[in-house]
């Protein structure tokens, strides 16, 4: 092993032991906490969780092992499996968070009708419909002998079958990545991006009534305005700063492999093998990312993690709460220079 591979090795345990623990905590606030479980997105997030911990237990070992080995890790039929299951997952998660954008906008854009709209049999019809759909292509390419080991990704992922069945082999990878990958990235800019314009519109509404107030108010004192003002930027650079997050990840991580398996379709291109095990990667560690950007970071789940915690220490919420509010009070206490 020469040392970029030994860093991509080290770099792949590292997005197995985050994407491991991150999706753990994800099933874990879902079990201890019940209005968690009562919302309809939750369907879609514990669907991506559940991909998201099988591809990290099944497909990234086996990755690892093919770096470290530099040959194929398991025999043919057990690679095969894995090869299935990284088609599956892949294309699972993917039309999960589509189906969060699409929750997303309903819920954005038609707030009234949303509870009619998007029930729990809703959201498990369209759960439904993501795993016939990822089952049909998993299926297909396995019956083909279409998965396999390929060492460019050092990885059981789909691969050519050779010159017999390569014109087929093309043809089902393009629709493969187009009703996957681009169907997914269509629906999430679609969706996110009418979720934008709504945010913005009541945005500039607020900051109307907000400017109104402020100049009726003309004792106020200067810093109190500024905070107002300070308080408008950040409002309009929230809803920005998370979409972009959710378009920004899903294309960081899922392009650069699925533009790789495009490119490699042209035999005359020549990849790096290092390149192709980079990308791989990066689509790995959307598994990580996914928990931090679909679930742990939002408020609910927060403290949902620090009510157990509190619990494990056997400390009341009361009395955590009360020791960050001495905390705080101490720290604003302090001289500031002037």
């Amino acid at each position: 092993m020469d040392t970029a591979e030994v860093i991509l090795s080290l770099l792949v345990v590292v997005i197995i032991i985050v994407s491991l623990l991150s999706n753990v905590l994800v099933l874990i606030c879902f079990a201890y906490n019940p209005e968690i479980r009562k919302q309809v997105p939750c369907l879609f997030n514990l669907n991506l969780t559940f991909c998201n911990l099988l591809l990290t237990v099944s497909n990234m070992p086996l990755t690892l092992a093919g770096l470290v080995r530099e040959a194929q890790p398991a025999g043919d039929g057990f690679c095969q499996l894995v090869g299935f299951l990284e088609t599956f997952l892949s294309t699972n998660s993917m039309l999960s968070m589509a189906a969060l954008s699409i929750d997303r906008w309903i819920a954005v854009v038609f707030p009234l009708r949303y509870h009619s709209k998007m029930r729990h049999k809703d959201a498990a019809l369209v759960l439904g419909y993501t795993w016939a759909h990822s089952v049909s292509f998993s299926t297909v390419a396995t019956c083909l002998s279409w998965v396999g080991y390929h060492r460019l990704y050092a990885s059981c992922t789909l691969s050519n079958p050779g010159p017999s069945g390569r014109t087929q082999f093309v043809i089902f990878t393009v629709f493969f990545h187009s009703f996957s990958f681009l169907l997914s990235f269509v629906v999430l800019c679609f969706t996110y991006l009418k979720v934008l314009k709504v945010a913005r519109f009541h945005c500039k509404r607020i900051d109307v009534i907000t400017m109104q107030t402020l100049v009726l108010l003309v004792d106020i004192h200067p810093s109190v305005r500024q905070r107002c003002l300070e308080e408008q930027r950040r409002r309009r650079q929230r809803a920005t700063r998370k979409i972009s997050t959710f378009i920004g990840t899903f294309m960081l991580c899922f392009a650069p492999y699925v533009i790789t398996r495009i490119v490699e379709l042209f035999p005359a291109v020549p990849i790096n093998p290092h390149w192709g095990i980079v990308s791989k990667c990066l689509a790995y560690s959307k598994a990580a990312c996914d928990p931090f950007v679909y679930s742990l970071l939002r408020h609910q789940y927060k403290k949902t993690c620090t009510d157990i915690i509190n619990k494990l220490l056997k400390r009341s919420p009361l009395n955590a709460s009360g020791r960050m509010a001495r905390t705080e009070n101490q720290g604003n206490s302090l001289p500031t220079a002037e």
